[in-house]
């Protein structure tokens, strides 16, 4: 093995005492030394505007896509949880419209709405009185059991906040590469406002009217 590679060595020095200094092939353009190891240079790829727009095109297209669909998955979720509060806001409100002051000081709404005073604060599952006088109690009672479906109701909140989140991050994915798609055109631009993590950089075009 030692005399192999001494033999090995001793052509490679032969080849380079042989070869003309002034030997030129294609490989030399694409190629540089850098301390002391041939690097080869990565071509770049040649592409028209037109391909470029094209591209950011598809991309935009594909990005939506997903959006879209994340965008229905979220509305199922939301059915599932009947709408309810999932963005931290505050939750939905219930307008009732009177006449007179003095309907607004008798009202009550657990009358008006025929449930319970005990039912007045649900927005889901809120049967009315006769409903309970005609139907007996279903459902889970047991503590642990209650537990175990609040702790699943808090992870299907926790999985619609994620893909609205998502949505929303898809978004922007969205606006900032149709702005680098606008950008390729050659009309003047200018820079209004920075690019940042929320939303795409904004630009002013000066105006051309179009033949």
């Amino acid at each position: 093995d030692y005399h192999k590679k001494q033999n090995a060595l001793r052509a490679l020095q032969k080849k380079a005492l042989d070869k003309n200094p002034d030997e030129f092939y294609f490989k030399m353009i694409h190629a540089e030394l850098k301390d002391g190891v041939h690097i080869i240079k990565q071509q770049k790829d040649e592409v028209t505007p037109e391909q470029v727009k094209l591209m950011r095109t598809q991309d935009i297209k594909y990005v939506e896509m997903k959006r879209v669909a994340e965008a229905k998955k979220i509305e199922r979720l939301k059915s599932e949880l009947h709408l309810l509060d999932a963005e931290g806001k505050s939750p939905n409100k219930h307008v009732f419209f009177f006449d007179t002051k003095k309907e607004v000081q008798e009202f009550d709404i657990a009358t008006h709405l025929d449930t319970v005073p005990e039912l007045v604060s649900r927005v889901y599952n809120r049967p009315t009185i006769a409903t309970l006088q005609r139907e007996t109690l279903r459902g889970a009672t047991d503590p642990a059991h209650l537990k175990k479906l609040a702790q699943q109701r808090k992870n299907q909140y926790d999985l619609l906040k994620q893909r609205i989140e998502r949505e929303k991050a898809m978004f922007v994915v969205a606006q900032k590469i149709q702005t680098r798609k606008d950008l390729l055109d050659k009309t003047h631009k200018v820079k209004v406002k920075k690019e940042t993590t929320s939303g795409p950089a904004i630009y002013k075009f000066k105006f051309q009217r179009k033949r």
